[in-house]
């Protein structure tokens, strides 16, 4: 488990597929749905699945972009079990895609901005400190952040207008 990391720390690698979270987020927002994106990739480093927030289209509450792209990478492998994967999403996971990413196993998980309202993983609860289960997710976060912060501000600025 770790925090924030320096920006220079961050390889190309995870600015590359944050960057590809960050376009889908966009994609969300330009469909009025609350801007986040989530890319999953396989062990191997493929891509396994890439979307956004989708709650609204979907009339689905669980239709966050991590769940959509857990949901897309079980059916791909055809395994509900995702061992090895990372995640990369643009805010901070909230209690019910947490629970998704324990149940899947994933390896890791990279996001962006902190979620100071719903966030689970260091806002409030961190549970990765305090899940009574057998795994153990490793986390880092910041990268990208004031790109994902801006995204969502700009988005519900126009909402208030």
């Amino acid at each position: 488990m770790t925090d924030d990391k320096p920006s220079e720390e961050w390889s190309e690698w995870d600015r590359y597929w944050m960057a590809r979270a960050l376009a889908e987020a966009s994609l969300g927002a330009q469909a009025g749905e609350v801007p986040v994106g989530a890319v999953l990739l396989d062990a191997q480093g493929n891509l396994l699945a890439a979307a956004a927030n989708a709650p609204i289209a979907t009339c689905d509450p669980s239709a966050h972009a991590e769940m959509r792209v857990l949901r897309m990478g079980a059916a791909q492998l055809g395994n509900y079990r995702l061992g090895g994967c990372t995640l990369y999403v643009t805010l901070e996971p909230c209690v019910m895609c947490f629970g998704a990413i324990v149940q899947a196993r994933l390896a890791r998980v990279v996001f962006a901005a902190k979620d100071p309202k719903a966030g689970v993983i260091v806002s409030h609860l961190r549970l990765p400190e305090t899940s009574p289960g057998n795994h153990r997710l490793c986390w880092q976060s910041g990268l990208m952040a004031a790109e994902s912060a801006e995204l969502l501000r700009d988005f519900f600025r126009q909402r208030r207008q």
